[in-house]
């Protein structure tokens, strides 16, 4: 009888050990990308009384007589489904949807976290809010490069120094696109131009110049060396904003292509490329692609007067601006946002993956570490090797189902009275056994 009380007060503290991870399971209910957990039972040792019987001629073989000493726990599982991802507008919050973790370091080991509630700290470091962590990933302005080739340390620290980092582009291409008109009179001259537009550009520290691009339309054909299907010409001189002349394609050097165009007004390939490199001498100190592929040739006129309109529709320059906003998409890669509207690539967010995530140890503070029997981490870049999707501005929710924890609830407290039973009734027993001395 005493086995039998031993029995029942081991899955006492087994019920007892479930209904802790139960509580705890709800307790963590609304936490940040909580993971839930679950028990699992076990039968403890087996008493063998009599072992099995080989059968013979004669008889039939036996089974073994044993009864069992009571119940172990036999493991605490973590469930590794995807929680709910819930909008919370910040840029910094994210949500991994898939598989992976964050990496996050406070400079002396690496942890690991589903928990996206990130923010800025004074020194612009993008930290895990409730620590102060840094997240790890690669800064691509300490790298000096837009590259993800370095390995990732507990000082691979994500830096958006929003307000105090400044930056400028100089113009490499200009696209003109437009008509010029085909009523337009032939042969006209450098001090009379068919169409004049002008272009602002900038210098690699930002300098606004304003460049002037004139049309000439120049003859019929036959052309000289003839161009196969062109049936008019134009030229092109550009000048800078001092009105030096520095490229055309009427002779002279630098020169450019001259535009040719077809019976249907399109613009001709004249072979290679029509956009050409003009090489600015003071004040321009840069050189500048000239692409007039987009302009054609169509007859245009306006009360007998012909009417030309070609423009810029682009040109890749910046002047200097500061950081003013960033964003984050689906691949970690961070982007900020200037005041001059230039968009660059700061860094890329790492993301790290295991062989066995339910192996993992957990650590406090939403953060994980890994074990013996999780495996070694993979790092690398979201959305690459079986890695998730990262969200920006959600968050993932707790994946415990409160139904199923309510029912659980009941089964462990139904479990608990039970043994409890049995221990009170083993008790009336020995204490009836103990009165038969009376």
């Amino acid at each position: 009888m005493l086995q039998a009380m031993l029995a029942g007060v081991a899955s006492i503290k087994a019920q007892q050990t479930r209904m802790n991870v139960i509580g705890n399971n709800l307790a963590n209910v609304n936490t940040t990308a909580y993971k839930g957990t679950r028990v699992t039972f076990q039968d403890m040792l087996s008493q063998t009384i009599r072992g099995a019987g080989r059968s013979t001629d004669s008889i039939g073989g036996t089974n073994p007589l044993q009864y069992g000493l009571g119940v172990l726990i036999g493991s605490t599982d973590t469930f590794s489904e995807q929680g709910s991802l819930n909008a919370t507008n910040r840029p910094s919050d994210l949500a991994i949807q898939g598989n992976g973790f964050f990496l996050t370091s406070n400079g002396l080991r690496t942890a690991y976290t589903r928990d996206g509630s990130f923010d800025l700290d004074a020194n612009g470091d993008l930290v895990h809010r409730a620590t102060g962590e840094r997240v790890l990933g690669w800064d691509f302005v300490k790298q000096g490069a837009a590259t993800t080739s370095t390995p990732i340390a507990e000082t691979s620290s994500l830096n958006i120094p929003l307000g105090r980092m400044n930056a400028v582009q100089a113009t490499s291409n200009v696209d003109m696109s437009g008509n010029l008109s085909g009523d337009a009179t032939v042969g006209s001259t450098r001090a009379a131009p068919d169409w004049t537009t002008s272009a602002r550009v900038y210098d690699s520290q930002g300098g606004p110049h304003d460049v002037t691009i004139q049309f000439f339309n120049r003859q019929d054909p036959p052309f000289t060396p003839p161009v196969a299907g062109a049936v008019s010409r134009w030229d092109w001189r550009v000048l800078d904003d001092a009105g030096v002349e520095i490229a055309q394609s009427d002779g002279g050097s630098p020169e450019g292509p001259q535009l040719y165009f077809d019976a249907n007004g399109q613009p001709i390939d004249t072979g290679g490329t029509t956009s050409v490199t003009i090489a600015g001498g003071s004040p321009l100190q840069f050189n500048i692609g000239m692409d007039f592929s987009k302009i054609t040739q169509l007859k245009t006129s306006q009360n007998g007067n012909a009417v030309s309109q070609v423009t810029v529709e682009a040109q890749d320059g910046f002047p200097p601006g500061s950081l003013q906003s960033f964003s984050i998409n689906q691949d970690g890669i961070i982007t900020g946002l200037f005041t001059n509207g230039l968009t660059r690539d700061l860094g890329q967010i790492a993301m790290a993956i295991f062989p066995n995530p339910g192996g993992m140890e957990r650590t406090g503070n939403n953060l994980w570490r890994n074990s013996d029997n999780s495996g070694i981490p993979v790092v690398g870049q979201p959305r690459t090797g079986g890695r998730g999707v990262i969200n920006s501005g959600f968050l993932e929710q707790s994946n415990v189902d409160i139904g199923s924890e309510f029912t659980d609830l009941i089964i462990t407290q139904r479990g608990f009275q039970a043994n409890t039973k049995v221990v009170t009734t083993v008790d009336e027993m020995l204490q009836d056994l103990i009165s038969m001395k009376r």
